[in-house]
C-alpha cells in the first residue's frame, strides 16, 4: 500500500514521544529528524520535507504542547494538521462554468493513464448526474482512439472522433457538439510523449488557445516518485493546469510525490487513481488522506465507497433475515458479490483505524472468497437452503464439485452454524427492534477463509 513506510517510521518515531511523559525542545527535534528522514526515505522533495518539519517544530515547541497532559498527541494532533495543508488543506472540486458544457483538458506523459482516467472521471461524473462526453485528441499513438471506445464504452459514456484530423480542429468541433446535443461536460483526452519536448507541448497549447478549458489536468504516475513532481511543475509552467491526477496510490508507491506536488506547483490533486477498475477512483481529501498516512485510517472514504458499491436492496432483504434469522448459503453467496464489490480486501480494511498495523505483515488472499463461492455453488439448490441435510456423503460430492477438501466443507458449514447462533443471541439480547436499526446492518457480516 501507498505511504505503508513512511506510516510506519513515523508510528515508530510518535511511540517514542509517547514514552515520555513530559517533552522537552530537544525530544521534539529529535522526533523531527526522524520524520525529515522518514519524508526523504518516501521521495518527498527535500525542500519540501525541511519546511514542513520546520513548522511542525516551531508548533510544537510552543506553550500550549510543551505544558499539556499529553504532549505526544498534540504533536500528532499537529503533523496531522500540517500533513493536511502540505497535500492542500481540502478538497478541490472541478469549476463548473455558469453555462454548460464544462470543458476538462487531460494532459500528461505517454503510459501515465490519461485514458483511462478520462473513462474513471466520465464515470463518476455521470454518477453524480452529468452528461460527460470523451473526445479522442490522440492520434499519434496507435490505438489511442480504440482503446478510448472500449474504456468509455465500459461506462457508457459516448466518444467523439474524428480520425487523424488536427486534435485541435477536432477539439473545437466537439465543443460544437456537445451544446448541440445536451451534454454537460467535455473531456479531452490529449496526446502524450514519453517526455516533454516543443511538438508535444505547442499542440497542447493550441488545444487551450481554440477551446479555453475550465480544467486542465495533469494526469502522473505516483511510482515515479519526484519524477512525477518534475513533470507536474514543466506542465504547469507551460500549461498552468489547474490540478492533478495522481495515479497507483494502491500500490508499493512510496507516496512522496503526492506530499510534494502541492507544495512544488501550487496546484491540488483532485482525483486519485486507487487501482486498475474504472471505478477506482477518488475525489483526493487532503485530510483523509493525512489520517491515513498516520494509520487513522478513514472511515469516511470506506463509508462512502460502501453507500456507492453495496446494493441497499439486498442489504435491507439481509437484514430482514438477520433479525429472523433465516440466513441461509443463498444469502452468504449474495454476500460475497457485495465484499467483491468493494474491492481488493486488503485496501478495505486498510481504511479502517489502527488497521495498518495488524495488516502489514498478513498476506490477505481475495481467492479465499472465490473458494468459498465454489463450495457453495457445489452444493443443490436443497442444500443452500437447509444447509442440515447436508450428510457425509453429500459433503464429499461438495468437496469434489469444488476442487476442494472436505474439511473445507465442514469448516465452511460450521461457520454458518457459528453467524446463526451469534445472531441468536444478539437477537435475544438487544431485542428485534432494536438490531434491526443497528448501522450498517447488511454489510458483508462473514468473511470466512481457509487456514
Amino acid at each position: 500500500m501507498a505511504f505503508e513506510g513512511l506510516s510506519e517510521k513515523l508510528g515508530n518515531a510518535f511511540k517514542r514521544l509517547k514514552n515520555k511523559g513530559k517533552l522537552t525542545e530537544s525530544d521534539v527535534k529529535e522526533a523531527m529528524r526522524e520524520v525529515r528522514m522518514a519524508l526523504l526515505e518516501a521521495d518527498v522533495n527535500y525542500k519540501v520535507a525541511k519546511d514542513f518539519t520546520a513548522k511542525v517544530t516551531e508548533r510544537a515547541i510552543g506553550a500550549d504542547v510543551m505544558e499539556s497532559l499529553t504532549p505526544a498527541q498534540m504533536v500528532i494532533k499537529i503533523v496531522n494538521e500540517e500533513l493536511t495543508q502540505l497535500m492542500g488543506g481540502e478538497e478541490v472540486r472541478l469549476n463548473f462554468p455558469s453555462k454548460p458544457p464544462c470543458i476538462i483538458m487531460m494532459c500528461g506523459l505517454q503510459g501515465s493513464g490519461k485514458t483511462t482516467h478520462t473513462a474513471k472521471i466520465a464515470r463518476m461524473l455521470k454518477k453524480q448526474g452529468h452528461r460527460p462526453l470523451a473526445v479522442a485528441c490522440d492520434i499519434y499513438r496507435p490505438a489511442a482512439i480504440d482503446q478510448l471506445k472500449v474504456v468509455a464504452g465500459q461506462v457508457d459514456v459516448p466518444v467523439f472522433e474524428k480520425g487523424t484530423q488536427n486534435p485541435v480542429k477536432t477539439a473545437k468541433e466537439s465543443i460544437r457538439y456537445a451544446r448541440d446535443y445536451g451534454y454537460d461536460v467535455v473531456i479531452l483526452d490529449t496526446a502524450g510523449r514519453l517526455h516533454i519536448d516543443e511538438q508535444l507541448m505547442g499542440e497542447l497549447k493550441k488545444i487551450k488557445e481554440a477551446v479555453e478549458p475550465q480544467e486542465i489536468l495533469l494526469v502522473v504516475d505516483s511510482m515515479t516518485g519526484q519524477d512525477a513532481v518534475n513533470v507536474a511543475k514543466s506542465f504547469n509552467d507551460l500549461l498552468d493546469i489547474t490540478g492533478v491526477v495522481i495515479t497507483k496510490l494502491d500500490g508499493d508507491t512510496r507516496g512522496g510525490a503526492a506530499l510534494s506536488i502541492k507544495a512544488v506547483t501550487g496546484k491540488a490533486i483532485k482525483y486519485a487513481g486507487t487501482g486498475e477498475k474504472l471505478d477506482d477512483l477518488e475525489i483526493f481529501h487532503p485530510d483523509r488522506m493525512a489520517s491515513r498516512i498516520l494509520g487513522m485510517g478513514d472511515m469516511l472514504t470506506l463509508i462512502e465507497e460502501a453507500e456507492e458499491k453495496l446494493d441497499r436492496k439486498k442489504a435491507e432483504e439481509m437484514a430482514e433475515k438477520l433479525i429472523k434469522n433465516k440466513i441461509d448459503f443463498n444469502d452468504l453467496l449474495d454476500q460475497f458479490e457485495q465484499i467483491k464489490r468493494m474491492g481488493p480486501l486488503k485496501n478495505v480494511l486498510s481504511k479502517l483505524p489502527g488497521m495498518d498495523k495488524e495488516l502489514k505483515d498478513v498476506d490477505i488472499d481475495d481467492r479465499q472468497i472465490d473458494r468459498l463461492e465454489a463450495i457453495i455453488l457445489s452444493m443443490t439448490p436443497e442444500e443452500r437452503q437447509k444447509p442440515s441435510i447436508i450428510n457425509p456423503s453429500r459433503k464429499k460430492r461438495i468437496a469434489k464439485g469444488s476442487g476442494m477438501k472436505v474439511e473445507d466443507v465442514n469448516r465452511l458449514i460450521k461457520q454458518l452454524e457459528m453467524m446463526q447462533k451469534m445472531i441468536k443471541k444478539v437477537t435475544k439480547k438487544n431485542g428485534k427492534k432494536k438490531y434491526k436499526k443497528l448501522p450498517g446492518l447488511g454489510g458483508p457480516p462473514f468473511s470466512g477463509g481457509f487456514q
